[in-house]
């Protein structure tokens, strides 16, 4: 260990690891040509008994290159695969500074913005500080447009759903005071912890610092569908800590963002039946061609919603026949512009960019959804749209 941990750490950098052999030390190394030499500094790598080793690693690297990098870097072996923001929470919890900073550890991060991250923190006096991929002068290097696609996707649930403001609300690149932390319970679900600290934390100051995100070069990507489906388990819960949060909530802005956050979870339920029925039909039962499936899956998802936004969203529980069938026509006519939308994109990135059907699917549904709620809020339901 560096003589470092004889001192008071200020800044703790955490650094969550999935074998990352490749990439681990050579971050570390980066992280200490870019750290001010007056700040007390910790790295704590938590690593998830990666099967290549990399845990191993970093206590071998530590072993061999005592006081001298000139900072201090511990590792903590947990025992399973239990999930990238549940890693972070762990470090958090074995770390000591004042200001924490959370980072990847395949160089899609660069070292060098640790400083501003810290500086923000230490001298500007903000609460978080985001390393920002879409503000004005950040961009994005490598990736697919498939992979921008998801990930802009992501960011728009978040911050329609969500109530965020931040323009890169899905960072896994930031830092933030200690103290906020105080008293907040976390679930730490999927790989966005940043998002957690966001809803949970209303009121901190925020400030977000440009960057340049380039995907990996070595090693391969943690992105598959079980991380997307536990990013819709921790919006869904985020939601409902939100709403709980704001049940006696006066402003007309947030009684809004609450009632379009229900209406996009119910959105998020008509995915889930769009895509089943669609897959029910193009693979499990008789083969129909996949736009045939879309249609059928498209048909059953608007009439659940419908039913789901009358009684949830709208809390409109009158079910008169005659209303009901009229409001059923206008929801039916306004959700299929967004079929059409979905149905396009679908036929496009299948047939034009040889996407995965399912994948296409997905992505198709969560996108035409955002465009029914103000159409049926004002006409289906009769509510004044800024309400």
């Amino acid at each position: 260990m560096s003589d470092l941990k004889q001192n008071e750490v200020q800044v703790s950098i955490i650094i969550p690891t999935y074998n990352e052999s490749e990439n681990i030390i050579q971050v570390l190394k980066t992280i200490g040509d870019h750290l001010p030499k007056d700040i007390a500094t910790e790295a704590i790598v938590v690593d998830d008994n990666s099967p290549d080793g990399t845990g191993k690693v970093v206590e071998d690297y530590i072993n061999d290159t005592q006081n001298k990098i000139g900072y201090t870097v511990d590792v903590i072996h947990r025992k399973t695969k239990s999930g990238l923001s549940s890693a972070i929470l762990d470090g958090i919890q074995h770390s000591s500074g004042e200001t924490v900073v959370v980072m990847d550890s395949d160089f899609s991060h660069p070292p060098k913005i640790i400083p501003q991250l810290v500086e923000e923190i230490k001298i500007s006096k903000y609460d978080i500080a985001i390393a920002s991929r879409y503000t004005e002068g950040g961009e994005v290097s490598g990736w697919s447009t498939k992979r921008k696609l998801i990930s802009k996707t992501a960011k728009g649930i978040a911050k329609a759903g969500l109530g965020v403001n931040e323009s890169d609300p899905m960072s896994g690149f930031f830092a933030f005071r200690r103290k906020i932390l105080e008293g907040i319970k976390f679930d730490a679900i999927g790989y966005k912890m940043l998002l957690e600290i966001l809803v949970k934390t209303k009121g901190a100051k925020v400030k977000e610092i440009p960057y340049t995100f380039t995907d990996r070069t070595r090693g391969s990507s943690k992105l598959d569908s079980s991380t997307m489906f536990d990013y819709v388990r921790s919006v869904w819960k985020l939601y409902r800590y939100g709403h709980t949060a704001k049940v006696s909530e006066p402003r007309t802005s947030i009684r809004f963002i609450s009632k379009a956050g229900r209406f996009y979870t119910v959105g998020a339920s008509g995915l889930l039946v769009n895509y089943l029925v669609s897959l029910l039909f193009a693979d499990a039962i008789i083969n129909f061609w996949y736009i045939h499936a879309t249609t059928i899956g498209i048909i059953v998802s608007m009439s659940s919603n419908f039913i789901l936004n009358k009684i949830w969203t709208f809390e409109d529980r009158n079910f008169e026949a005659k209303k009901t069938l009229a409001q059923y026509g206008k929801f039916v006519g306004f959700s299929s512009l967004g079929a059409l939308i979905q149905l396009g994109m679908v036929y496009v990135m299948v047939d034009n960019y040889q996407f995965a059907y399912s994948l296409a699917l997905m992505l198709a549904v969560i996108i035409a959804a955002s465009s029914n709620f103000i159409l049926n809020k004002k006409w289906t339901f009769k509510e004044k749209v800024w309400s």
